[in-house]
């Protein structure tokens, strides 16, 4: 990969995937941060939440331009396929380059959101044929779980009147507004009893969905693992079938691709059963045909366990994994072709003698997203589950006047004669908290295109990374 062209921007990626960088614990990137602008004579600004300023003087002719803030997040979203036994805390991304002009990573994600991004920042901090303003290289911790380090970052980290956030997907388009987001955490309480005499015990799992990033793929039409997996056991709840237990998808923001329980099934049912979920899965790779086509729901025989959750719970948990809504909520009529409001039912999991349900809202429209996490909790609280939101974060509302796309859609004409297209993201970008704590700036989103991000999927564009490096150089240039 270190290899590839522009060889600065590949070889200092290379670099940052071999650095551990999990969500909420950045420290290993955030030192080597550190140590790159020492190596390099940079200067640098570290705040107690671990956000990272790195600052580069104007290039000679440019002192009295505007200095720009080249802005990313340090943290990426850890997933990997079942049973690859990967430590996202300790082993390096294993990447490789594949013969159609991608690069992926072995069974991983890959971490080029938003680690590409890093590395164009880094590339133009110490490219020494590079013009550009002052520029200060931001990074923030925590972007993927909670956007703790835009939240925490303190009025005097920068002073620049430009912001380009490298942290968007679609190379060819620059975004100048996103959505904004708010998490809807359900607990259930649940007892154990013991587990009834006269069962058969199975694993019932469903896998092999594409899953994907729950704002920018939310509209595809992708299976819910935690949803198909409710219904095959719904179904059964009548029948005498006990659930013992249940654990899917893993993080807020992607679509869960696996999701598997353990249940209990009554002897004289059992040959019924395995025809049922032989069905099911045909059902469901049947729906998903044209969407997400390698869906599996698939059921092995499980070792016998002592215990089982009290039947009212699951009921209860169950009808509300039915009921919630999931998925595209609203369509823009502002900008034609973007959602508007969507909600994630993201994981379930058993915690500490709690079924732990994690979902996330988002919309452009903060009224309308706000409407949503209620419609979510209505759902949960009326199966008698406690709920509780997060704090939520801005949407970044769209600016078409802003100097700084006009100089971005002149530079991409310029170099590639065609224009760029300009849009929304159905997702979470930093801008609208920076825009909340410095109302001055003038910002866009730009970067290569990257697909099936934070899911194992995820792959980065190597022809893209060179145009989106071109125009990042053209933008900082004309500024």
């Amino acid at each position: 990969m270190k290899n590839l062209e522009p060889r600065a921007v590949w070889s200092i990626f290379d670099e940052i995937t071999r650095v551990p960088r999990p969500s909420k614990r950045e420290g290993r990137i955030v030192e080597w941060l550190v140590d790159f602008a020492v190596a390099h004579g940079l200067t640098y600004r570290r705040d107690a939440i671990g956000n990272v300023v790195i600052l580069a003087p104007a290039t000679r002719g440019m002192e009295d331009r505007p200095a720009v803030i080249l802005q990313n997040h340090v943290d990426m979203v850890c997933e990997c396929n079942s049973g690859l036994g990967f430590d996202f805390d300790r082993d390096p991304i294993e990447t490789y380059v594949t013969p159609d002009g991608w690069v992926r990573a072995r069974g991983t994600t890959l971490g080029a959101d938003n680690g590409v991004g890093m590395a164009m920042a880094l590339a133009l901090l110490i490219d020494p044929a590079a013009p550009h303003p002052a520029l200060e290289a931001l990074f923030t911790v925590d972007e993927e779980t909670g956007l703790t380090g835009a939240f925490g970052l303190g009025t005097d980290m920068i002073s620049g009147s430009y912001l380009i956030n490298l942290d968007s997907e679609d190379e060819g388009e620059v975004f100048i507004g996103c959505a904004g987001g708010v998490d809807t955490l359900a607990f259930f309480d649940y007892v154990l009893e013991p587990a009834p005499e006269g069962c058969r015990f199975f694993e019932i799992a469903v896998s092999g969905l594409l899953g994907g990033h729950s704002g920018d793929d939310i509209e595809k039409g992708r299976g819910n693992s935690n949803r198909i997996l409710s219904r095959a056991i719904s179904g059964w709840l009548s029948e005498g079938l006990r659930l013992a237990t249940i654990d899917g998808g893993n993080v807020r923001n992607a679509i869960p691709r696996e999701a598997r329980a353990v249940v209990a099934v009554p002897e004289e049912c059992e040959a019924e059963f395995v025809a049922w979920v032989e069905r099911f899965d045909a059902d469901v790779r049947a729906e998903l045909a044209h969407s997400d086509s390698g869906v599996s729901v698939s059921l092995v025989e499980a070792s016998a366990v002592d215990e089982v959750i009290d039947a009212q719970t699951v009921r209860r948990l169950m009808l509300a994994l039915l009921g919630v809504p999931n998925g595209p909520q609203a369509m823009s009529f502002a900008m034609p072709g973007l959602v508007e409001t969507s909600t994630n039912l993201a994981s379930v999991k058993m915690v500490d003698g709690q079924i732990v349900v994690t979902t996330s809202q988002r919309s452009s429209v903060e009224s309308a997203k706000w409407a949503a996490a209620e419609a979510v909790e209505a759902v949960f609280a009326l199966a008698g589950a406690r709920v509780e939101h997060s704090d939520g974060y801005p949407g970044w509302a769209p600016d078409p006047s802003s100097r700084l796309l006009e100089l971005a859609e002149k530079a991409y004409l310029k170099l590639f004669d065609r224009p760029v297209k300009v849009r929304a993201i159905h997702a979470g970008l930093e801008c609208g908290l920076f825009l909340e704590k410095y109302p001055h700036l003038e910002m866009i989103s730009t970067g290569p295109t990257i697909l099936g991000a934070h899911s194992p999927d995820e792959r980065i564009e190597i022809a893209t990374v060179d145009r989106a490096w071109r125009l990042l150089l053209e933008v900082v240039r004309t500024i």
